[in-house]
Parts: C-alpha cells; sequence; structure tokens
C-alpha cells in the first residue's frame, strides 16, 4: 500500500441542527432504501468464489493490496490489531502499518468476528479447484486466521453476520433467513426468521439483543426468540454493541448514531461517505466502520472519523 493510502483524511461530521430536521422528516423514505440494502448485502454471497484452506502461514506484502467488500470488523486482543473480513481474503492493519492479506488466502468472508486472542469465526465460500461446499458454514481459526477448521453447517449456511459473546455463537444465515444460535459451534438453535440486516448482541445480557429491519430497529429480551420494535430508534443498516455498553449504528446512506442507555436516546453524530459495509464499536469512544471503500476509525464516539486505509 502506497503512503498515501495510510494518511488521515477528515470525513464529514456532526450535522447542523437545521440538516438534522431535514433528516428526520425524510424517515419514511429511507424505510426504503434497508430492502435494496439487504438485497446487495445477500447479492454479494453469490459473488465468493476463492480459497478456504491451504495458502502459508504468513501474510503478503501489503503492495497490491485492496482492500474491497468489507464485510466484517474485528480487533484481536491479543495485540490490537484490526482485521477485515472481505470479498478477497482476511486483511490484517496494523495501527500505522501496512495492509497484508493473511496467510496468501484469496477467500470470500461473507460473515467474520473476533471471539478471542488469536480467535477468529467466519462464514463464506471457497476458491475455484478447493472442492467442497459452495458455502461453509461456520469455520474456526485459533491462529489469527493463518489456517481454518470447518465446524458446522457446510453447505447448509452462508453467515452474512456473526457475534460471539457469552460464549455463545449468534449468526444470521442470509441461505434460508434464520437467525441461529450455538453453544458449542456445532449444533445450533433457531431462534427467529425476522427479516433482518444485521445484528448486535449485549455485553451485559447475552438474552438481549437488536437488530436492523426494513421497518426499523428491534430488540429481543429472549435471546431472539421474538423482536419488538424500538420506534423511538433512528433506521439503520449496521448496528454494533461495544464492550462498556455502548450501542452505536449506521444508517443506509451512512449517519451515525450512538447510544449510551441501552438504546435510548439516540444521538445523530457523523455523516460517512459512501455506503457503509461493516460496523465495529469496541467502546463508546472507539469505532470502526467501511464505507465506500474506505476502513474509517473514530476515537471519540463517532463525532469524527478518520482514514485508516483509503480504497
Amino acid at each position: 500500500m502506497s503512503p498515501s493510502k495510510t494518511r488521515p483524511r477528515s470525513v464529514r461530521t456532526r450535522s447542523s441542527p437545521q440538516e438534522r430536521s431535514r433528516r428526520s422528516g425524510a424517515t419514511t423514505s429511507r424505510r426504503g432504501m434497508v430492502l435494496v440494502v439487504v438485497a446487495v448485502l445477500l447479492s454479494f454471497g453469490a459473488l465468493g468464489y476463492l480459497a478456504f484452506r491451504g495458502g502459508g502461514a504468513g501474510s503478503t506484502s501489503g503492495a497490491g493490496v485492496e482492500v474491497e467488500h468489507v464485510h466484517g470488523l474485528g480487533v484481536d486482543p491479543a495485540d490490537g490489531t484490526l482485521y477485515a473480513g472481505t470479498h478477497s481474503g482476511l486483511i490484517r492493519l496494523p495501527d500505522g502499518g501496512e495492509a497484508t492479506l493473511v496467510a496468501d488466502r484469496v477467500q470470500d468472508f461473507m460473515g467474520f468476528t473476533v471471539a478471542g486472542p488469536q480467535h477468529f469465526l467466519a462464514s463464506g465460500h471457497p476458491g475455484a479447484g478447493q472442492g467442497g461446499h459452495s458455502s461453509l458454514g461456520l469455520i474456526e481459526s485459533t491462529d489469527g486466521g493463518k489456517t481454518w477448521e470447518q465446524r458446522s453447517l457446510a453447505g447448509e449456511a452462508d453467515f452474512h453476520a456473526l457475534d460471539y459473546r457469552h460464549d455463545r455463537v449468534y449468526g444470521l444465515n442470509a441461505m434460508t433467513g434464520e437467525f441461529l444460535v450455538s453453544d458449542d459451534k456445532r449444533t445450533w438453535e433457531t431462534r427467529t426468521t425476522l427479516p433482518m440486516a444485521d445484528f448486535a448482541v449485549s455485553p451485559d445480557d447475552p438474552e438481549v439483543i437488536v437488530a436492523t429491519t426494513e421497518q426499523g430497529l428491534a430488540r429481543s429480551d429472549d435471546g431472539g426468540r421474538s423482536f419488538t420494535p424500538m420506534p423511538d430508534a433512528p433506521l439503520m443498516q449496521l448496528v454494533s454493541w461495544g464492550e462498556d455498553g455502548a450501542l452505536v449504528g449506521v444508517g443506509p446512506e451512512g449517519t451515525v448514531y450512538a447510544s449510551t442507555g441501552d438504546g435510548q436516546p439516540w444521538e445523530q453524530r457523523a455523516q460517512l461517505d459512501g455506503r457503509p459495509e461493516a460496523l465495529q464499536a469496541v467502546t463508546s469512544d472507539e469505532i470502526y466502520a467501511a464505507a465506500g471503500g474506505d476502513i474509517l476509525f473514530s476515537t471519540n464516539g463517532g463525532e469524527s472519523f478518520t482514514a485508516r486505509h483509503q480504497g
């Protein structure tokens, strides 16, 4: 990656009160955008086509590495390194360093989450010549993405959203529309088939989940078996729950929202440029987002972002 790609750039921040008023009046029209967004997200599943196993134990040089179609972001607690699950592989993005492709493996990571130090969970599609099922179900790495093992649902699940909390895996299966939960990564319980684009699990309670739907944000207090609309929440495409209880979301048009009170009230923060692709709230201050081909980072709760990697 050239030096120009590592130079921070500002992203438009908090809108004026007048602009906020105009946006609030446009809520109804934005709801229709979610159907389009969901269709676009699902369409990426048909594009996955490269490697599952294989590759070396290291990472490629940053030269020529392209970060495109980001489907998931996660921070490794082992060293604080950011990883991006993308259409063309798992990308390592160290602070101040070059972007590298982990293990020389070009693979479509449709879902990606960090479960612990050097411990990753993912889903996606194998590559040309790899054989096996076209959808990998749940796969797991315990060496920072260098090697992966198949755990369950091969050929049965294509997780477009994954979360690991409270020793459980939560996943949205794009093949069936099911929201699934597993305590052992092998056996799964279908909790609901509510159409959703993304979800987040409370760091304090394994039964509390919020989901983004075309009708708006919805909340579950029974582990995802049933959801209740949150009428005062803005329309959002992506949502993430930080470890300190901060709930962050991004609307289809790129507006960032944050709540420090378990979903009430919501405050409008920055306006991202480009279509939002992925979101990861580490804490109420530290937030990562992928939008418009860029990976962005905020240290002030989403009030402003700088580019961690420019596409």
